[in-house]
């Protein structure tokens, strides 16, 4: 969202409040802090071991109070977070007009992932305007039944916020360089795997199979770094630390902040995750991504060629993996591929879209 909220700050006709929930706040502030953010509300609703019943119940009960002190005439959520479909859900029954930002990304499995395509799908259904990020989701949004006239296609924010801050890293080479120092334990000399995962349906038996995998490749390749961010959630952190916390070329650092993450993209060789916006960052840098889920929202990116669904098999994530390595051929042909979900100018259309109502 804060491409959204920097295009709003431009604007001589809206008048905007950012609202966040407050979970994660290490990684929120890091955020908030790059892009020059200000929130006036915090729901604050943060508390070990809770659940997506007690996310979605603090969300729904606090935002009351926003509304009623506010008085939005549009509230804007994306994705496909418990956050935005609770809010969305608590607009509904405030009956305020809610814009979907990333709308219509479908797998068209209810439970994979889980529980975010079932967020995104019952956020359509209550959303008045739908900010598709390509044509293909306008498609899968029309099959649904959603009106032509209640659709953007915009691009994708995300790559907005991407070329930001890669664009930033080229015009002011000494925030470039106060980044790569805030990365000691990583040798930038070296050819960089980059890995990320926290994905709740790879839970158990999916993740095990990942880490296996990483340890079959970097046992088999010693020359090579492999960088793993590792997720805050205690189903994520204590598996991978404990089948990967002593292998010499694996690096198990911290959650980091966006500009890091960035940093490490356009750093990196290949990417293996399971993240959504990764799909949609990556081929903006020419990285290949190799996607360790089963299903995925976002099939633009593997028919373009920048992504390819590998799933959670540890001998399918191993040959892939080697393949981009030993094959210059199939690499460059990732790489170089387009990125189909836009040119970074997702925001300023969302932004131009509403300055043009008269009224939502």
């Amino acid at each position: 969202m804060a491409p959204i909220i920097t295009e709003l700050n431009k604007s001589d006709k809206l008048s905007y409040k950012v609202c966040i929930t407050g979970q994660h706040k290490e990684m929120l502030n890091q955020v908030l802090d790059v892009f020059s953010l200000k929130c006036e509300y915090n729901l604050n609703i943060m508390s070990p071991g809770q659940t997506l019943n007690d996310i979605f119940s603090k969300i729904v009960g606090k935002l009351q109070a926003v509304f009623e002190e506010f008085k939005p005439d549009l509230v804007l959520v994306h994705g496909d977070t418990s956050t935005s479909f609770a809010t969305a859900l608590a607009c509904f029954y405030a009956k305020i007009p809610i814009g979907h930002v990333e709308a219509g990304l479908r797998t068209g499995n209810l439970i994979s992932p889980w529980p975010e395509e079932g967020n995104r799908r019952l956020t359509s259904v209550i959303a008045n305007y739908h900010f598709a990020p390509t044509e293909n989701s306008k498609r899968n949004l029309l099959n649904e039944g959603v009106s032509e006239q209640r659709i953007i296609v915009t691009g994708n924010t995300v790559v907005d916020a991407v070329l930001m801050i890669k664009n930033r890293f080229q015009s002011d080479l000494p925030f470039a360089e106060k980044v790569r120092h805030a990365l000691p334990s990583i040798n930038f000399d070296e050819k960089i795997i980059l890995i990320t995962g926290h994905r709740r349906e790879n839970f158990g038996s999916g993740f095990e199979n990942i880490c296996q995998a990483i340890k079959n490749l970097a046992l088999s390749n010693p020359s090579l770094q492999f960088v793993y961010p590792v997720h805050l959630n205690p189903q994520v952190h204590g598996i991978v630390h404990k089948l990967l916390g002593n292998i010499e070329n694996v690096r198990l650092i911290e959650p980091l902040s966006y500009t890091e993450f960035v940093y490490l993209m356009i750093n990196s060789h290949i990417i293996l995750t399971d993240s959504g916006g990764i799909q949609e960052e990556a081929p903006s840098l020419g990285k290949p991504v190799l996607l360790m889920r089963d299903t995925t929202e976002r099939p633009e990116a593997v028919n373009a060629g920048t992504v390819n669904l590998v799933g959670t098999d540890c001998d399918n994530i191993v040959n892939s993996v080697n393949t981009l390595l030993q094959n210059q051929q199939e690499y460059e042909k990732m790489s170089k591929a387009v990125n189909p979900y836009g040119d970074g100018k997702a925001a300023n259309k969302i932004v131009e879209w509403m300055e043009q109502q008269n009224a939502f």
